[in-house]
């Protein structure tokens, strides 16, 4: 389990730790998932399997599951919760195999790497998804098992992924999200949006992490307004970063959204006044939890990296 230093050179940043942490937590989680992967190509030989192998190899920032982790150490974890991290990073990357498929974004580029259905086409690479979510939950129950949660706990951290998985989350933020092309929509409609499509599963991801350290319910409260935050942020970020970067520097197709005309904050408001209310949505972040006696660098740090990122 990481462990924040307790020694360091004057010299050394709270980014150098941050970062630290980043890389501990996707090399871990990566080992997790390339375990049950390997698990996976056994029971489901051929293309589908492969494909998961695939999808769930590619590398990526692996931000909700280091907030997983995060906030369950932060919060007094005692355990390794990298399987219950992993958990929540096969439900995401169940949802952007879907999200390229041609029926949906229609993308070619996913983590530098062509999209799971460029690369199987796209009958397996749907199969392929819906095969994560039972997977998800596979590992979800492992993990319950390792950090000895009771069975209450379980079912609290399975409502909490799955509904943000859902209609009321990620798949209802995509029906609105595809709806939503070539009109002009108000902020609030798009944040609704973003909420739902990106936002659900960050808070998620965060809220998971209290219920599994045993956090008291004013302390989960806190914790699921930082992710709600936290969420919202990294979506109006990638909108500018969709605008401003370039595809090598993401990882996927850059100028997407403006060629879907999808309805963004950077639409809205610009790019500037898009990064300026994200930055303000990070302070909120830290703010709630705050009120609550939760401080937190690394938590704090978490939400700064979802504003100053650069993929």
């Amino acid at each position: 389990m990481w462990r924040q230093p307790t020694e360091r050179s004057v010299a050394e940043t709270s980014t150098d730790r941050l970062q630290e942490f980043l890389q501990y937590a996707r090399n871990a989680v990566d080992g997790v998932l390339a375990s049950w992967c390997d698990r996976v190509q056994k029971e489901i030989p051929g293309p589908v399997g492969a494909a998961i192998a695939y999808s769930l190899g590619a590398p990526g920032k692996r931000l909700r599951p280091a907030l997983v982790m995060a906030v369950y150490g932060e919060l007094g974890g005692e355990n390794e919760a990298t399987e219950l991290a992993a958990a929540v990073e096969v439900i995401h990357t169940y949802s952007l195999v879907h999200d390229d498929l041609p029926c949906m974004d229609d993308d070619d580029l996913r983590r530098g790497r062509p999209t799971t259905h460029r690369r199987f086409g796209v009958p397996t690479a749907t199969e392929a998804g819906f095969r994560m979510v039972p997977l998800a939950a596979r590992v979800l129950s492992a993990s319950a098992v390792s950090l000895g949660l009771a069975r209450r706990t379980l079912s609290a951290i399975g409502r909490e992924i799955f509904q943000a998985a859902g209609a009321s989350g990620m798949i209802g933020g995509q029906v609105l999200d595809l709806e939503a092309e070539g009109q002009q929509l108000a902020a609030d409609a798009v944040t609704n949006i973003h909420r739902r499509k990106t936002g659900a599963l960050i808070t998620a991801s965060a809220v998971i992490g209290a219920l599994a350290a045993g956090a008291a319910e004013d302390r989960v409260a806190a914790v699921r307004a930082y992710g709600r935050d936290v969420g919202f942020a990294f979506q109006v970020v990638d909108d500018v970063l969709d605008a401003t970067a370039t595809s090598e520097e993401l990882g996927k197709t850059a100028g997407k959204d403006a060629r879907q005309q999808k309805a963004t904050f950077a639409t809205v408001y610009g790019n500037d006044e898009a990064l300026a209310q994200a930055r303000a949505c990070a302070g909120r972040a830290v703010g709630h939890l705050a009120a609550v006696g939760i401080n937190s660098k690394l938590l704090a740090g978490l939400a700064e990296f979802v504003v100053s990122r650069r993929s």
